[in-house]
């Protein structure tokens, strides 16, 4: 199928399915004319990215990914794993925010980002007051 119709039937635009195809996640052919001409499970495999992408995986994600998924033999195995793991990733990070978040909220009315809360003037968040 041409560009133009993948495009109406994904919900994308042109341009971001020319992207796609230069990244390498997805592929193409010429047609003599100079269109591009797309297998019919591209349509497939686009929802897949834009699914995908709603659930926090980049696309250097998806690209690498979605090679592993295509040699799976048991896809809903390969997609838990990998969501499993998205949820590792994501709760790490819930670690790291909440740390960030109560270190800025000891900072906050201060007027310096390099003192805490009830640190004197002089004093560091490193360094001890007398």
């Amino acid at each position: 199928m041409r560009i133009g119709e993948l495009a109406a039937q994904v919900g994308m635009t042109r341009d971001t399915i020319r992207f796609y195809e230069k990244v390498g996640l997805v592929a193409g052919r010429r047609l003599p004319n100079g269109y591009r001409d797309f297998p019919p499970e591209t349509v497939t495999w686009l929802q897949y990215i834009r699914t995908a992408q709603a659930l926090g995986f980049s696309l250097a994600e998806i690209a690498r990914n979605g090679e592993k998924l295509r040699e799976e033999p048991d896809v809903a195995i390969g997609l838990s794993a990998l969501f499993e793991e998205k949820i590792r990733v994501i709760d790490a990070r819930i670690t790291e925010l909440t740390a960030l978040r109560a270190d800025l909220a000891t900072r906050v009315g201060t007027g310096c980002p390099l003192r805490a809360a009830g640190q004197p003037v002089g004093a560091t968040a490193g360094e001890k007051a007398d």
